[in-house]
C-alpha cells in the first residue's frame, strides 16, 4: 500500500455540549487531557505513528485555541516532501452555510480531497482517547476488498445508548446500524449478563473511524447532500444508508487484541464523568492507558517552563509538606507546603501551604490558596482558589456555587472568580 495515497481527515468541529463548562471557551478536541495534552493529540499521534503524513483537521466551533495548538505543537512535518497537518474551517466553496454535520464537513471539502488524488480516505474523530495503528485497519480494508470500512469496539450493553451500534455478519460485513438506541434490535440478547460466562454482555459500537475508497466517498457524500431529510451526519444518515445499499461492500474492523479478543482501550470522553474517569485512570499504579510507551510516543505542544518543584519537607511542623502521591505533576508547577494525592496538575499550577488536593484535575495556571481543601474536582485554567476554601466535601454547598456532574464531580470554569 502506498501511504502517500492515503488522505487523513480529522473531524474536530464539535461543540462538546456535554462537556460544559470545559467547552465554554474551546472546542471539544482542544480540551486539555492528562496534564500536558489536548484530546486531539491522540488521533494526531496515532496518525503520525502510523506513518500518515497528509492530514487535514476540520475545525469550526471556538477553534482559536485548537488552531494555536496545531500551529505551535504540530508544525514539524516537511511541506517540501508533501507532508502537512493543516486546519481547515468552513470555506463555503460548495454552499453558503457552516458545517451542518460530520458528513457535510467532509462533503464541503471534497475539492481539497480530490486535489490530492488519494486512493483511500481515512476519516477520524478528534475527540477520543486511544492508541491505534491505522495501518491495521487500512490493510483490513484492502484485504477484504471493501469500499467502506467502519472501526468498531465492543462496549458494555448497558452503555450502548451512548454510541452508534453496529451489527455485522460472520464475514464482517455491515448488516445493521442504529445511532444511540435506548433499546436496540441489534443487541445479541436482551439479557444484561451472559449466562455462559457471567460477564456483562457487549455490543459493537462505532468508533467514528472510517476508511473509504476515494471514489466511493465522493459518490456517497454527493448522494447524502442531495437528500432533503438528511442531517448530513455519519451516524444518523450515512451508516444506516450503507446497510441498505448493496452497491457498496461495507465491512467492520474490530478494535480488539489479536491474542485475547478483548477490546482495546478506547474512550469517548464526551461527558464530564467519562472525561474525569479517563483522567483518573492515568494516576493509578498500573493504568490501563499507558502514557509512557516509547514505542508509541504521544506528541503535543510542550510549553517552556521550569521543572516541577516540591517545597518544604516532612520535618516541618504540622502538615506543611510539599508532597505529591499517585499524581501527575507537570512542568512549572510548585507544591509549596501542600499535599496532592491522586490528582493531575497541569503546567504552572501552584499549591500553597497546608492546602489539600485529592482526586482532582487542575488545569494550567490554577493556584490553590493556603489551607484550601479540594476533592473530586476539575478546575479550568487561571482559577485562583482562595485561602481556606473547601470544594468537593459538601455537595449541597457545591451545588450553590458550581456545576456538579451526576457522579459528583465539581467543575469550575475557566477564569472564574471565587
Amino acid at each position: 500500500m502506498n501511504l502517500k495515497k492515503v488522505f487523513t481527515l480529522i473531524l474536530a468541529g464539535g461543540k462538546g455540549e456535554r462537556l460544559e463548562p470545559l467547552t465554554r471557551h474551546r472546542t471539544k478536541a482542544a480540551v486539555p487531557f492528562g496534564g500536558i495534552y489536548r484530546i486531539i493529540d491522540f488521533s494526531l499521534s496515532n496518525a503520525i505513528n502510523s506513518h500518515l503524513r497528509k492530514i487535514v483537521v476540520l475545525v469550526q466551533y471556538k477553534c482559536i485555541s485548537l488552531n494555536r495548538h496545531l500551529r505551535d505543537g504540530w508544525n514539524f512535518l516537511s511541506s517540501a516532501l508533501g507532508e502537512y497537518i493543516e486546519s481547515v474551517s468552513p470555506q463555503q466553496r460548495v454552499k453558503d452555510n457552516w458545517y451542518l454535520g460530520t458528513a457535510d464537513a467532509v462533503y464541503q471539502n471534497i475539492y481539497s480531497i480530490k486535489k490530492e488524488d488519494p486512493d483511500y480516505v481515512l476519516i477520524l474523530a478528534g475527540d477520543h482517547v486511544y492508541k491505534m495503528d491505522y495501518l491495521e485497519m487500512l490493510r483490513t480494508h484492502v484485504e477484504k476488498k471493501a469500499d467502506v470500512t467502519v472501526g468498531v469496539v465492543k462496549v458494555p450493553q448497558a452503555d450502548c445508548h451512548l454510541y452508534g451500534i453496529v451489527k455485522a455478519d460472520a464475514d464482517g460485513c455491515l448488516t445493521g446500524f442504529q445511532e444511540k438506541p435506548q433499546q436496540s434490535s441489534l443487541f445479541e440478547s436482551d439479557q444484561a449478563v451472559s449466562t455462559a460466562t457471567g460477564e456483562p454482555k457487549r455490543c459493537l459500537a462505532s468508533m467514528g473511524i472510517y476508511v473509504f475508497n476515494a471514489k466511493v466517498l465522493y459518490d456517497i457524500m454527493s448522494a447524502d447532500d442531495k437528500k432533503n431529510n438528511s442531517t448530513h451526519d455519519f451516524g444518523n444518515d450515512v451508516l444506516p444508508s450503507l446497510t441498505e445499499n448493496s452497491n457498496y461492500r461495507t465491512v467492520i474492523f474490530n478494535f480488539a487484541d489479536r491474542q485475547t479478543g478483548q477490546p482495546r482501550y478506547w474512550r469517548d470522553v464526551g461527558t464530564i464523568d467519562a472525561y474525569y474517569q479517563a483522567n483518573m485512570n492515568l494516576v493509578t499504579v498500573q493504568p490501563v492507558f499507558n502514557l509512557y510507551d516509547r514505542d508509541w510516543p504521544l506528541h503535543t505542544y510542550q510549553i517552556q517552563a521550569s521543572p516541577p518543584k516540591f517545597v518544604f519537607s516532612r520535618e516541618e511542623p504540622g502538615r506543611r509538606t510539599g508532597t505529591a502521591l499517585d499524581s501527575l505533576v507537570c512542568q512549572g508547577s510548585i507544591i509549596s507546603g501542600g499535599l496532592v494525592q491522586q490528582s493531575i496538575l497541569s503546567p504552572n499550577v501552584r499549591v500553597n501551604s497546608y492546602a489539600d488536593v485529592s482526586e482532582s484535575i487542575l488545569f494550567e495556571g490554577v493556584e490553590v490558596g493556603r489551607g484550601a481543601k479540594i476533592k473530586k474536582a476539575i478546575i479550568d485554567k487561571d482559577v485562583r482558589i482562595p485561602e481556606g476554601m473547601i470544594i468537593g466535601y459538601d455537595s449541597s454547598e457545591d451545588l450553590k456555587r458550581f456545576m456538579v456532574s451526576p457522579d459528583g464531580v465539581v467543575v469550575i470554569s475557566k477564569g472564574e472568580t471565587l
